[in-house]
């Protein structure tokens, strides 16, 4: 029988930054669900915030973790591998653009700022990922976090649409390369959630307010939705679905106008 219990299996979230990212959202439905979860940070100010956090999780542990250093990543996951020797899933919800390269034109987007972004929040995936998967020597399941603007233009988000563009690539390509290992690759396309990043965004309370507006349920999503989805497609109820992105948006992608 398939069941959302997830007792028993461990879990790495890569991109909590305090309570209100998707990834908190998410890896609270994930120990609900008897997970054991291990947490990336990335540098000492948010050190102290996702320790705190983490702590209020039963055998749950953290890590530092630079996604742009290689050996950062490898030393990262040789502590995973010390702790829980395998995993069974792992949660990407990382991204990161210069704030210049988030206001004004697209076609200003500097050389080093585009790959800044592509290298933070598309390639760290793949990244992540190589080092995952030897881990998973049950099979497993990974979940990226993508927005809608990887498929239409949303003013303001740049190249953060770029790069999701690839990171939605990668899901497909990765999932088709890991399939015969019974590892299943997914990506959540979550709607305008107030989060640390979002309100990088220019005009964010704009586009929070159309989308409530416009969408078929007539509001916003809420984090936990999104924690929801996530859990689903990380347990064995999902274990028939890869390289798929899922729409977590009150519905507003389906919208025409």
């Amino acid at each position: 029988m398939f069941t959302l219990d997830l007792a028993g299996r461990t879990g790495v979230v890569f991109g909590v930054a305090n309570q209100r990212s998707l990834a908190w959202a998410i890896a609270q439905q994930l120990h609900a669900a008897g997970a054991r979860l291990a947490f990336s940070y990335a540098g000492e100010r948010l050190q102290e915030k996702v320790e705190a956090l983490a702590a209020g999780l039963d055998g749950s542990f953290v890590f530092p973790c630079d996604v742009t250093d290689d050996a950062a990543v490898s030393r990262a996951f040789e502590q995973i591998r010390e702790r829980f020797g395998t995993i069974d899933f792992l949660v990407h919800s990382v991204a990161f653009a210069n704030k210049e390269d988030l206001e004004g034109s697209f076609l200003d987007t500097s050389r080093a700022g585009f790959h800044l972004a592509m290298d933070i929040s598309a390639y760290s995936l793949v990244r992540i990922a190589r080092e995952a998967v030897p881990l998973m020597t049950s099979g497993g399941s990974i979940v990226t976090l993508t927005y809608m603007a990887s498929q239409r233009v949303v003013p303001s988000y740049n190249v953060m649409g770029s790069a999701k563009a690839a990171l939605e690539h990668e899901v497909r390509q990765l999932a088709y390369e890991l399939g015969p290992r019974s590892i299943r690759v997914n990506a959540i396309s979550a709607g305008p959630v107030n989060t640390l990043s979002a309100r990088g965004i220019s005009g964010f309370l704009d586009m929070l307010q159309v989308a409530r507006e416009k969408a078929p349920l007539r509001r916003s999503i809420e984090p936990a939705e999104v924690g929801k989805a996530a859990l689903f497609l990380l347990s064995d109820m999902g274990s028939g679905i890869t390289g798929e992105t899922l729409y977590v948006d009150a519905g507003y992608n389906i919208m025409g106008t």
